[in-house]
């Protein structure tokens, strides 16, 4: 008789259940909540941090259960804030053109309120016409939309070509590597309709909802952030606890017998790999409004390397170790760069944490790939094994008679 899925995961309950907890207690002590305990900046924080943790599990279905190391899912990630920040900036200058407009003699025609909208937007790359990426600006239903259809059918036809050539192993980072750089440079040009270096600003401010406070608004996106990722775990654990998981973990241990065995290897990666990209978006989605601004810089390719850290720090192939990588690393890459890990005097030398913190991660991810490869996550295993066996007297091998759980423990 098959056990439920979640008895078979305990861990997404176990998951879920902190995840809820951690959502609750920063939400009665927040600002927005009255309390005052935890500041509107370090919400914003935390509500960030959920997002790098949703895109860690999309770094971790493809390496760590597919084996694919992809260095290029922060484009993926970048393209959802691009997505989203398009219609909140278009929306965020349409209130302001159409409060200034309104003080003029005659009142604006909708095309006269559309160059001015185009003149706010553009006028830093020296236009005032909107380009054609930018025609469904003006529509939430349709950007939402976009901050999934982007990024999958970016990673499906780049996942088709790759995967169809049969390119794997460093061959395949390298040109997950290649185009993120390729779309990072483009969107560094300013006739690319993006703003070019300048990026989009502004995006913490909500349409509509000027009278709102950033406490309240904070408090909106963490929540919308955890519940972003208490799905993403969930669907992980699904995908990965049925015959498709088993397939692409088979993919990554021997993909040469999982292809003998009839296994059309191909369309399970790009499948996971479209998937992946997919949940990036959304990660993204959700990411940029809380920082306020995007540009191309967030799409270089270290960005996609430092996600290979934390998942690697974390324990690959484990769910919850991408997510405790992701998180440990995040809050203490805020803690050492912003200032407030006090100087380290050695009397010949004083080392600032501002300019090592970087040094520190690189040197962390060595010491865990050579001592630790099961990273953060492989303590939950080293609790796991302690434990005795729950088989219930049942058969341990093929055959009747097989060792019994009774004698296992002896």
């Amino acid at each position: 008789m098959d056990r439920s899925f979640f008895a078979r995961n305990p861990s997404v309950l176990i998951f879920i259940s902190l995840l809820a907890l951690f959502t609750l207690m920063v939400t009665v002590l927040a600002e927005g909540f009255g309390v005052g305990v935890i500041s509107t900046s370090f919400v914003k924080t935390l509500g960030k941090t959920l997002c790098l943790c949703l895109v860690a599990i999309a770094m971790d279905l493809i390496w760590g259960y597919c084996g694919i190391l992809s260095l290029g899912h922060f484009a993926f990630f970048g393209l959802g804030g691009y997505m989203i920040g398009m219609w909140l900036m278009y929306e965020r200058t349409r209130d302001i053109v159409v409060t200034s407009l309104s003080e003029a003699p005659l009142p604006p025609t909708e095309q006269e309120i559309v160059d001015a909208i185009g003149t706010q937007i553009f006028g830093v790359v020296g236009s005032n016409e909107f380009p054609l990426v930018w025609a469904f600006a003006d529509s939430l239903v349709i950007q939402l939309a976009l901050v999934v259809l982007v990024p999958g059918v970016l990673a499906l036809v780049f996942g088709w070509l790759a995967f169809r050539s049969r390119v794997t192993g460093v061959y395949l980072s390298i040109l997950t590597q290649a185009m993120t750089l390729a779309l990072a440079l483009y969107l560094f040009q300013n006739d690319s309709g993006l703003r070019g270096n300048n990026g989009l600003s502004g995006l913490q401010n909500l349409p509509g909802l000027e009278d709102v406070p950033q406490a309240t608004i904070s408090l909106w996106f963490l929540w919308a952030s955890a519940l972003a990722l208490g799905l993403g775990y969930l669907l992980g654990a699904w995908v990965m606890s049925g015959k498709f998981g088993s397939v692409i973990k088979g993919i990554r241990d021997d993909e040469a017998r999982v292809r003998f065995l009839g296994y059309y290897v191909e369309r399970y990666k790009l499948a996971v790999f479209t998937l992946t990209a997919c949940i990036a978006g959304i990660a993204g989605a959700l990411y940029y409004p809380q920082a306020g601004i995007i540009n191309p810089a967030e799409l270089a390719p270290i960005a996609s390397i430092y996600l290979a850290v934390w998942v690697a720090i974390g324990g690959r192939g484990r769910l919850y170790g991408a997510v405790v990588g992701a998180a440990v690393v995040s809050l203490l890459s805020s803690w050492f760069t912003g200032g407030l890990a006090p100087d380290l005097p050695l009397g010949f030398y004083t080392i600032k944490w501002v300019d090592w913190w970087q040094i520190v991660l690189g040197l962390s991810f060595v010491l865990v790939t050579l001592f630790a490869p099961k990273g953060i996550g492989g303590l939950v295993d080293l609790w796991m094994e302690q434990r005795a066996p729950d088989r219930h007297g049942a058969d341990l091998g093929p055959d009747m008679g097989s060792l019994r759980e009774k004698e296992a423990l002896e």
